[in-house]
């Protein structure tokens, strides 16, 4: 699907600006959907992703399109998201492609991948760099589409109740974490947890788990880390910028009147665009009353950020040898970041580095 095509011809700026669209043809049927989240309603940027599209269709289509959002657990657990759609239980989930690399370790490249690309990278890739085509061939053998429906932007790098400072302080650490990084970290002798959000704190707190990495500031205060683990590490190298996802059954999709696909895909669009900027404004004071209650902000060492580059370096060239549809991403994805670095390097570092200097 040509991403420029449909932004042209969908009227993104009309829709985003002013609320509206044009009008859905009077004969369009009336058509009820539900889409299980794989997030709690209590993280309500996140979870209201979801919401944030559902509302959209439903003002666009005059409320003929009606797409029913359910908290994670509700229908089915959020690890169990990509299934229930997949076998059309529901219609549609709003997830993290990154929570099914048990399934095939390629789907962590429609989230995120450790060192790979930013927010704006990773949009720029999907929606004019081949990376939608790529993603939905994937996708394509797990009867599903996609569309972009959210990014946090670079993540925080875990709560950890004691100080890791080295390579001996990782070695055999019990960790809550997703995606690639917890292989990564299980390279450096960590031993990752798959948990999910809103069974973190009870494992943290309980000492089942020793460390545990979930968003930022905003989601991190509401789960309520810091009372159970001060030390707040900074950057979440595993995920720079990570891309949460609308999946829809692909039978169910191709039912859906034209008029109504092209609302999903405004009102993802909007979905994706608003989180981050959500995320961009809550997060900010969020860290401050973080740190007003004790918590200490600590960087990855040195020692402990290169050899996580090693080891995921490593792990992309062991990967892509045995698995051909990792390697067509892989490379497909490395090739784009480095053009893209290339630019981020001159202005956008430029100007970050002198402002981040002089305005504190």
């Amino acid at each position: 699907m040509e991403r420029r095509k449909f932004l042209q011809n969908a009227g993104m700026a009309g829709i985003l600006a002013a609320g509206v669209a044009p009008a859905v043809h009077a004969q369009t049927p009336a058509i009820k959907w539900r889409l299980t989240s794989s997030f709690p309603k209590s993280l309500d940027t996140i979870y209201g992703g979801a919401e944030v599209m559902a509302n959209r269709v439903r003002a666009i289509t005059g409320g003929k399109f009606d797409i029913q959002v359910f908290a994670s657990g509700e229908i089915a657990p959020g690890p169990q998201a990509l299934d229930v759609t997949q076998n059309g239980t529901v219609e549609c989930c709003h997830t993290c492609s990154y929570y099914f690399v048990g399934k095939d370790r390629t789907f962590a490249f429609g989230t995120a991948v450790p060192f790979g690309m930013n927010n704006r990278q990773m949009n720029a890739w999907i929606y004019y760099g081949g990376g939608q085509k790529l993603l939905d061939e994937f996708y394509s053998n797990y009867n599903i589409v996609s569309f972009a429906g959210g990014n946090t932007g670079v993540q925080m790098g875990g709560w950890f109740r004691k100080e890791i400072n080295s390579l001996d302080d990782v070695k055999g650490l019990k960790m809550r974490i997703a995606g690639l990084g917890g292989a990564v970290f299980s390279a450096l002798g960590a031993v990752p947890q798959q948990i999910p959000g809103s069974d973190i704190y009870p494992a943290l707190e309980k000492g089942t788990i020793d460390s545990a990495e979930w968003v930022g500031p905003y989601d991190d205060e509401k789960l309520g880390f810091f009372k159970v683990a001060k030390n707040y590490y900074f950057p979440g190298w595993w995920e720079p910028g990570p891309v949460i996802h609308f999946f829809i059954n692909k039978d169910a999709w191709a039912k859906l009147p034209k008029e109504y696909q092209e609302a999903f895909q405004a009102a993802a669009y909007e979905a994706n665009v608003t989180m981050m900027a959500e995320y961009d404004h809550k997060n900010p004071a969020a860290l401050v009353r973080l740190v007003g209650q004790g918590v200490k902000l600590k960087k990855y060492s040195a020692e402990i950020l290169e050899s996580a580059y090693k080891a995921a370096v490593q792990l992309y060239s062991d990967e892509s040898a045995k698995n051909p549809a990792f390697k067509k991403i892989y490379d497909a994805h490395l090739k784009y970041q480095k053009v893209q670095n290339q630019w981020f390097s001159v202005a956008e570092l430029g100007m970050d580095a002198f402002l981040q200097s002089h305005i504190k």
